[in-house]
């Protein structure tokens, strides 16, 4: 007898990292848990697996932040979700995140998010919707950016097809940067015991994708005009991630980033349970808005 829910794609949020750009903040405090405006960063990364319909899911930190996280979302049901914690005792790469959640994963494909990335826009929600129904191979989402040398760059051939990869490159001839969500099929474990530690150390990301682009199976989405990427690992972009949430809740009344409106709106969580929700934050303008969403 086939298991159907096998096959049903998981999620992982890496949350794991030093943040050394952050010090000396994160000497004390998790990244992830670092305030975008009026939420913890980590409300992003999980709201875009939730839209993407992943509402099963491993969060994986360091030993030390991991009760925090645990603390803050604890096993998810209160969401309608299954959350479940793995401990990254030493951060040896992206990838080493997809191995750390092997066990997890139980054969099943994935989702892998970076906890310090925020994706927002119009396209974004069929963008993921259209990843998370590929059954082979790697979709990945490309973003035109200014400063290509600091991220993993995919080139495009004369016919708009990705042709390489190229991590962190000194002469980038692509500007276009590979963002922080990789849907792959139930291969990658594999094809993450295969690769190996690149001159930094680490367990590259990149070193996945190319196995992926080298099959013939790999699929780049480029996110266009009218899409935000922020990735918030510097002071400078934690603030600019801040301004732009800001200016865009203030603007339209609507919370960006809020994992109890998704789960309410997607019918995982019935109107009692975010009255509940609402009320346990009442004192704060965050919850005054979710107790307003079910008077609206």
């Amino acid at each position: 007898m086939i298991n159907l829910e096998m096959k049903k794609r998981k999620g992982i949020i890496l949350a794991g990292g030093l943040g050394t750009r952050l010090s000396p903040i994160s000497l004390a405090i998790s990244k992830q848990l670092m305030p975008v405006y009026d939420k913890p960063m980590i409300y992003y990364p999980l709201t875009t697996l939730m839209l993407a319909d992943i509402n099963d899911i491993l969060l994986i930190s360091s030993p030390d932040h991991l009760n925090s996280f645990k603390r803050l979302l604890g096993d998810g049901k209160s969401l309608g979700i299954n959350i479940e914690y793995a401990s990254q005792e030493k951060p040896q790469g992206i990838a080493q995140a997809l191995i750390i959640g092997e066990k997890f994963l139980n054969g099943s494909p994935s989702v892998l998010i970076l906890g310090d990335n925020l994706f927002h826009g119009n396209e974004l929600l069929p963008k993921l919707e259209s990843a998370n129904l590929k059954k082979d191979g790697a979709t990945i989402f490309a973003y035109p950016v200014s400063d290509p040398e600091r991220y993993g760059v995919v080139y495009f051939n004369k016919s708009g097809k990705a042709c390489s990869i190229e991590e962190k490159p000194s002469n980038p001839k692509s500007r276009f940067a590979i963002t922080g969500i990789y849907f792959y099929d139930d291969t990658v474990i594999s094809k993450a015991k295969k690769i190996k530690p690149s001159l930094r150390g680490e367990l590259e990301i990149s070193s996945i994708n190319k196995l992926f682009l080298q099959e013939s199976n790999l699929n780049v989405e480029i996110m266009g005009r009218g899409m935000a990427w922020l990735d918030t690992g510097t002071f400078d972009s934690l603030n600019e991630a801040s301004n732009y949430i800001r200016a865009l809740e203030k603007r339209q009344g609507l919370k960006i980033g809020s994992p109890e409106e998704v789960a309410w709106r997607k019918g995982w969580i019935k109107d009692s349970q975010l009255k509940e929700l609402g009320n346990a934050l009442k004192s704060s303008s965050y919850g005054k808005y979710l107790l307003e969403l079910l008077k609206n």
